[in-house]
């Protein structure tokens, strides 16, 4: 028998779920846009030799194909569009936001495809822009109801040179704890002892809580004045947050501040990243080029919405259908229904459907309040049958006067007039009047 289900690392959405999903992405879009970033989308496929310079052998999570790789991390693709570009000639500080598909291999080595949310700040190296970045999401968690539902937590890991004595450090507190150690871990002991501070296993989680912390002793000066700065900022903008010296980067290219907002409740991963200051130089550059961004899972928060039973308002509820019987019927319709949907009522006409009474059902189920029939004899008259599905009555009315009851039946507050198309700004060319010699 056919499967009709999606392959196990896809998902589908449906009409709820995208109306949650809208609903955040103007929710992201506004918040965003008020604090000067701009939109861009980088190219969904990136070369495996930008993948080799920036990974290496670290490759687990990425979806590999035989044109390229899928895209899987955001801030390579849109540091490596700053450079292609040359937007380092732009006015520094350069901000950047996106809302697009994610694909990668998980902790158990199974395919995923994620919707991210997440902006990136490029070119600057001032801490306020790592408080500034976490203010966002926490206002945007705020105003759609999720207050006291997370808990947000920040650490330094800065330059190489540290991580190199801290990693250290690390091996020699692990030394007699191997047996506790599952073979993974064991091997990540080998290759970079900071990733065992990322353990899910209970047992490890505890090892980890008790590991040297690297703000206490691994940082210098500049990294500790850096990490203090950041600090207050977020005092400053009294934002609440503890310091967890097990959260840290997975990749090389991770330095500095990294932070997240976890689910109090299921312990989710609401949002992450870090400052990636060296990923420029993995990229091809000389000299670093500071960088620092954030992306966020509108999934666990579309789940954490609902979890509260956080209704949204549906625009796309219907208020007016119409059901018509004969050809005749149906070119008077069509006609009034444009009519309908240009003074900014949300119509329908039920097509394809001979039986009236089968019309019928379809319009209850629509869920509009008001239901327009017209049949032969009423599309020869020009006198409609309105039925209010609310009250359940019914009354006549003239042809030429319909649109004007449904308006005042639902109100002028119900009434959609967007159009994007609106927002297109045609400037007139000037012609260019060559002068007589």
């Amino acid at each position: 028998m056919l499967e009709y289900s999606p392959l196990p690392w896809t998902k589908d959405l449906l009409p709820e779920d995208h109306q949650y999903l809208t609903f955040l992405k103007k929710v992201f879009r506004h918040e965003l846009r008020k604090n000067g970033f701009k939109r861009i989308s980088t190219a969904i496929l990136e070369s495996q030799e930008i993948i080799d310079e920036v990974f290496g052998e670290n490759q687990e999570t990425i979806y590999k194909t035989n044109d390229g790789c899928l895209r899987s991390h955001s801030t390579v693709g849109i540091l490596r569009t700053y450079l292609e570009n040359n937007l380092n000639e732009e006015i520094q500080p350069v901000y950047y936001y996106f809302m697009d598909q994610y694909f990668n291999v998980d902790d158990n080595g199974k395919y995923s495809e994620m919707e991210r949310f997440g902006w990136e700040i490029i070119g600057e190296n001032d801490p306020i822009l790592d408080a500034i970045l976490i203010y966002i999401i926490y206002s945007i968690l705020n105003k759609v109801g999720l207050e006291d539902t997370f808990k947000i937590r920040v650490n330094s890991i800065w330059v190489e040179k540290e991580k190199v004595k801290y990693r250290e450090e690390l091996i020699s507190f692990y030394e007699n704890k191997k047996h506790l150690l599952s073979e993974e871990s064991l091997e990540l002991l080998e290759k970079d002892p900071m990733l065992l501070l990322l353990s899910k296993e209970e047992d490890e989680q505890i090892l980890a809580s008790q590991a040297p912390a690297m703000t206490s002793k691994f940082l210098k000066k500049d990294s500790k004045a850096h990490y203090i700065k950041f600090k207050e900022y977020l005092d400053l903008l009294e934002i609440p947050y503890t310091e967890d010296h097990t959260l840290v980067g997975r990749f090389s290219y991770n330095t500095h501040t990294i932070w997240d907002f976890k689910n109090t409740e299921t312990g989710e991963q609401i949002a992450l990243w870090a400052r990636h200051n060296t990923l420029s130089t993995a990229l091809g550059t000389q000299k670093e080029i500071p960088a620092t961004g954030f992306f966020a899972n509108p999934y666990i928060i579309i789940n954490m919405l609902k979890a509260k039973n956080t209704k949204l308002k549906n625009k796309d509820c219907i208020d007016l259908y119409f059901v018509q019987l004969g050809d005749e019927a149906k070119q008077v319709v069509l006609p009034i229904s444009l009519q309908a949907r240009e003074a900014g009522i949300n119509t329908v006409v039920s097509l394809g459907t001979p039986s009236m009474k089968e019309q019928m059902l379809k319009a209850n189920r629509s869920g509009s309040k008001y239901v327009v029939m017209v049949g032969l004899m009423e599309a020869r008259n020009g006198i409609f049958q309105v039925r209010d599905i609310d009250a359940g009555t019914q009354e006549e009315v003239k042809k030429e006067d319909i649109i004007q009851y449904i308006i005042e039946k639902i109100g002028s507050d119900r009434l959609d007039f967007y159009c994007p198309a609106k927002d297109l700004v045609t400037e007139e060319i000037t012609p260019v009047i060559e002068s007589a010699e």
